[in-house]
Order: structure tokens, then C-alpha cells, then sequence
């Protein structure tokens, strides 16, 4: 999830293991812990741009990580302060916590984390959206009230546990929301007789009230929205051709075999000319609730002489969309329909 987050877990869960003993240092080691894993973002500057994008959520937010990295930070801590009663032990402790509940909330977004690294599979369980309010405002307010009080204090715990528990009970809140509209989803496309391969569904920016679809079929992408307001019945864009065919001759090819990776399946082909193809990523939805509405992540395939492709992604074309338009939109498209 988004930066803010993880640093308000992070702190929640330094307090909670070494609270007693370290007060505001806790939650700040905690902090800090919270935030290593999204280091991986600076990849960019070291690979290309695929590659970062590929890896990014791999080997920083896997368990193996966290076990390698919380004695290592153990030992800067204590000897920082070695003198106080809190042990490498307890150290190690808060770092562990602090770094694998990182990877932890983020299987939870649509993108997902590598948490079993080596191993490729990725959790991505995708009933919360990278950044929600409802999620880190009351957990955020009840932590800062947590650390205006002394960690001797019994209030101090008192808050930060219900922080934890707020946090997590909404969490789970989202579960029975994800729950709700996958079976309104699989309702509406029963009734309206679409045979289907694959049923995903996410929650929409900043939000667990309206819930986005894509349906895969035997030939392309369709995609529908569902908000808990809702009163009609449910209605699907225009069907996308997958073009998967397209591909066929240079799936071979690195470059190909990483953006597949990276997009899990859910992408669709455009042949533009005869050198030129366009990679769409559809995973994170539209801009949008149109049929035309742009998606968000797209990569332009340039084909050479000798077959080899180059991919360059695509900046979203934010000069030619209105956002303020956009978040009104959803805001009103969240009321129901």
C-alpha cells in the first residue's frame, strides 16, 4: 500500500512489541522497518524500466527478506542503544514484525507481493486499493493518540491495540464487500448468459464500495462495475479482443515473457502496423467508465528488421483527461447507478 500506511503499521507494530521498553523509539525503528521493503522502487535507477517493474515487490517483500534483515537491523539498533533494557533479541523481534507485515497488507492490493520468493507465485488477494482513507486515517490518528503518552502508561497500549484492531476489523470488512459484489458478478452474467473462463474483481481507487470485473472469455476482456449502492442490474462494457495470437511468433523473447509475467494474463493486443503492436495491461482498470475510457498501463512493441522486439511503456496521456472530471465521476458512479 502507499507510503503513509506502511509507516503507520509499522510504528503500530513497533509499539506493540517493544513499546513498553523503548516508548516513541519503538514506533520509530518501526517506521522505518515499514518502509525498507518499497527501497525496491529505486531498481529503476539501476535496470531498465521493465525489469524494475518486474521485480518490484519480489525479493524485498518476501519472508526470506525479513528473516535476513531483522537481525542485521537488530544489531544497528542495540548498539545504538545498548544501554537501554531492550535486548538484541527484542530487536530482532520488531524489525521481523515490522518488515513482514509490510509484504503482508500489500498481498492485499491488486498487485500483490512475491511473499514465498524464490518461488513465482505472488499473493494478491485484491480487496483493497494501494491507498484507501478508510484504512489509514482512523488507524493514523488513533497511533499519533497512542504516542503522546508515556509507554508506561497503560492508555498508550490501550489506543495502539485499537488501532491494530480498527485497521484489521476493516480489513476484513472488505473481504465480505469483495464477497458481496464477486457474487453480484457471477448473478448478472448467468442471467445475461456470458460464458466465461475467469471472473476477477477489485475495488476502485480510494474506495471497498465500488467493485470493478474483468471477465475473461475465450476471446477477450470484458469489464463491469458494482457498487454496494447500487439498485439496477449490472451492465458490461463492450468486449475487448484479446489478440493474444499476435504475440505468438516472439513469445520466445525476454522482453515479451516479462510483460506477460507482469501482467498476470490479463492484457490485451492491438496491431497498429505492421512494426508496431500495443501491449495493454489491464489489470489496474480503467480511467474511466466508458467503453473508450483509457487504461492505464500500455507498452508500445516496436518490431525490427530482424524480428526482435523493443518494448517502451507508455506515459498515461493525463494532459488529455480531466482528473478532477474523473474523481467526480467515481464519486457519483460509488452512490449506485
Amino acid at each position: 500500500m502507499d507510503s503513509l500506511t506502511q509507516i503507520v503499521l509499522g510504528a503500530s507494530v513497533g509499539e506493540a512489541v517493544l513499546g513498553k521498553k523503548m516508548g516513541n523509539k519503538a514506533m520509530l525503528w518501526g517506521a522505518i522497518a515499514g518502509t525498507i521493503p518499497d527501497l525496491d522502487v529505486f531498481l529503476k535507477f539501476m535496470t531498465d524500466d521493465i525489469t524494475s517493474t518486474e521485480m518490484h515487490r519480489g525479493f524485498s517483500h518476501s519472508l526470506v527478506f525479513c528473516i535476513i534483515m531483522s537481525p542485521i537491523l537488530a544489531w544497528v539498533a542495540h548498539n545504538i542503544y545498548h544501554k537501554r533494557e531492550a535486548t538484541r533479541r527484542n530487536w530482532t523481534w520488531l524489525f521481523f514484525w515490522a518488515l513482514v507485515t509490510h509484504p503482508l497488507l500489500d498481498a492485499h492490493t491488486t498487485w500483490g507481493t512475491q511473499f514465498f520468493w524464490p518461488f513465482e507465485y505472488r499473493l494478491a488477494y485484491k480487496n483493497i486499493f494501494v491507498a484507501d482513507p478508510l484504512y489509514t486515517i482512523p488507524f493514523l490518528l488513533l497511533v499519533l493518540v497512542a504516542m503522546f503518552y508515556k509507554r508506561t502508561n497503560p492508555r498508550r497500549t490501550k489506543f495502539n491495540k485499537l488501532a491494530l484492531i480498527v485497521s484489521t476489523s476493516y480489513m476484513l470488512l472488505t473481504f465480505v464487500f469483495k464477497s458481496i459484489g464477486y457474487s453480484k458478478f457471477q448473478d448478472a452474467l448467468e442471467q445475461k448468459q456470458i460464458s466465461y473462463m475467469e471472473l476477477d474483481t477489485k475495488p476502485t481507487p480510494l474506495n471497498t464500495i465500488l467493485w470493478n470485473a474483468q471477465v475473461e472469455t475465450e476471446t477477450g476482456f470484458l469489464s463491469g462495475y458494482y457498487s454496494l449502492f447500487d439498485s439496477k442490474d449490472i451492465t458490461f462494457l463492450k468486449e475487448i479482443p484479446k489478440n493474444h495470437h499476435l504475440l505468438d511468433p516472439y513469445r520466445g523473447q525476454k522482453v515479451v515473457q516479462q510483460l506477460m509475467n507482469i501482467s498476470v494474463g490479463c492484457y490485451y493486443v492491438e496491431e497498429i502496423d505492421s512494426n508496431t503492436l500495443m501491449y495493454t495491461d489491464i489489470r489496474f482498470g480503467q480511467f474511466g467508465f466508458t467503453d473508450d475510457a483509457p487504461y492505464m498501463w500500455k507498452y508500445e512493441l516496436t518490431i525490427n528488421n530482424n524480428g526482435k522486439i523493443q518494448a517502451q511503456r507508455l506515459k498515461f496521456p493525463s494532459g488529455e483527461i480531466s482528473f478532477s472530471k474523473a474523481f467526480s465521476e467515481l464519486w457519483d458512479r460509488i452512490g449506485g447507478n
